[in-house]
């Protein structure tokens, strides 16, 4: 088990004022900055633990709970990968002058393909796991709220602890719902991207399925690609080893 409360640790965490939201981030270790962004809805920078042990021995780790997240505030606007970006650029520049590699895994490298192509002298380089190519009509998402909160309550009962405002919780995925059906993530995103990314992904993902992986990759301009054999959405918890063997190489190249 970790050791560290990533996510609530008091000893890291900082705020910085994004527009209408107070965004909670903290850093770790020295070096070149990375920024961790985690997955929509069930994800909190906890489970990025492993990525910030491995990384904080050689970078500036800066690991953000995005808008809605952890103790992170919501804010009153609707939720667009603009205003995110923009959540993320608060955070960097609050940190570091310096350009900045991201990882980020789902709702999180949607983020930073956005960042990219919005702030494209401050971004160095992208992992991006598990998020492809998305149109509206591609997939629908539905969520189940009863059903989320019952998947592990414990963690949730924690998750409600950090928020700042827990009672809004359901308010904010239905507004994640309808931001996630109507969202577009395709050619003219893809091809603003400037930096090299890295598309990694688990051959299995049902939420980012293999075609639209390659689809993505094959929209991005300055791109490298890893599929991950046997493996599914959250490809990093069922192969970590697979998944540092490829993104050690991408980091180290210039």
């Amino acid at each position: 088990m970790n050791k560290i409360p990533y996510g609530a640790n008091a000893e890291a965490g900082q705020y910085v004022q994004s527009i209408d939201a107070k965004i909670y981030y903290e850093v770790y270790g020295n070096g070149q900055p990375i920024v961790l962004l985690h997955g929509g809805i069930l994800g909190s920078t906890i489970e990025m633990a492993t990525f910030i042990d491995s990384l904080k021995k050689n970078f500036q780790v800066i690991a953000i709970s995005t808008r809605g997240h952890g103790k992170s505030e919501i804010g009153n606007t609707p939720i667009t990968y603009e205003q995110k970006a923009n959540d993320v650029m608060a955070v960097i520049n609050a940190v570091t002058k310096e350009s900045v590699v991201i990882l980020g895994f789902s709702d999180g490298a949607y983020t930073s393909y956005k960042v990219a192509g919005m702030y494209p002298g401050s971004i160095k380089k992208i992992v991006a796991i598990g998020a492809g190519e998305q149109i509206p009509g591609l997939r629908k998402v539905v969520f189940n709220q009863k059903e989320l909160l019952n998947i592990d309550k414990d963690f949730w009962n924690q998750q409600k602890t950090l928020m700042p405002e827990p009672e809004r919780l359901e308010e904010f995925w239905a507004g994640m719902e309808n931001f996630y059906n109507t969202m577009s993530a395709s050619k003219a995103l893809f091809g603003s991207i400037k930096c090299p990314v890295l598309f990694l992904a688990g051959e299995l993902d049902k939420n980012a399925p293999l075609p639209t992986i390659i689809n993505a990759y094959n929209m991005t301009p300055n791109s490298q690609l890893s599929i991950i054999p046997n493996t599914g959405h959250v490809v990093f918890l069922e192969n970590f080893a697979a998944v540092w063997a490829s993104i050690v190489p991408f980091l180290k190249n210039k």
